[in-house]
């Protein structure tokens, strides 16, 4: 609807051998508002270090707006780092083939935004905590997901 989600991240390595790894994505709809800006820093003692940063997002309605600011300063001269970010819409394509499959719109829009996010959530390891997630984003989508893990 109307919400506004804020993300402000900063993540310094100041030592070797230093791992982060940042998966953000956002699903927004109606005349939500999104925002992600992300910091990346590695000093140049931080050699090895191994840093990912990406933010991915699907917008479902030509009001939502999402800002991403994906950032990194490296002084270090061995290092593995990455940083991205994606904003875009549900593929028709994929849309359409659902549907020719008998999934209505609605399951079959759901269907895909929940396969977007799922690697995130594949990263849940409590059994209780993803079971209440899938649940919430069910709500959310509007929809009975007919799984629970």
């Amino acid at each position: 609807e109307k919400q506004h989600v804020d993300h402000h991240t900063l993540v310094h390595h100041r030592e070797p051998n230093c791992e982060s790894h940042q998966d953000y994505k956002g699903i927004y709809g109606e005349k939500s508002i999104g925002v992600f800006n992300g910091k990346i820093i590695v000093d140049k003692i931080a050699q090895k270090t191994n840093a990912f940063q990406q933010n991915n997002n699907i917008l479902i309605s030509d009001k939502a707006t999402i800002n991403t600011k994906p950032q990194l300063e490296i002084f270090a001269d061995d290092v593995k780092c990455s940083h991205g970010c994606t904003i875009g819409q549900l593929d028709e394509e994929a849309l359409f083939y659902l549907q020719t499959r008998g999934i209505p719109k609605k399951e079959a829009a759901a269907l895909l935004m929940y396969a977007f996010a799922n690697n995130v959530l594949a990263s849940v390891r409590i059994p209780e905590l993803k079971m209440r997630i899938n649940r919430l984003i069910a709500k959310k989508l509007g929809v009975q997901l007919g799984f629970d893990l």
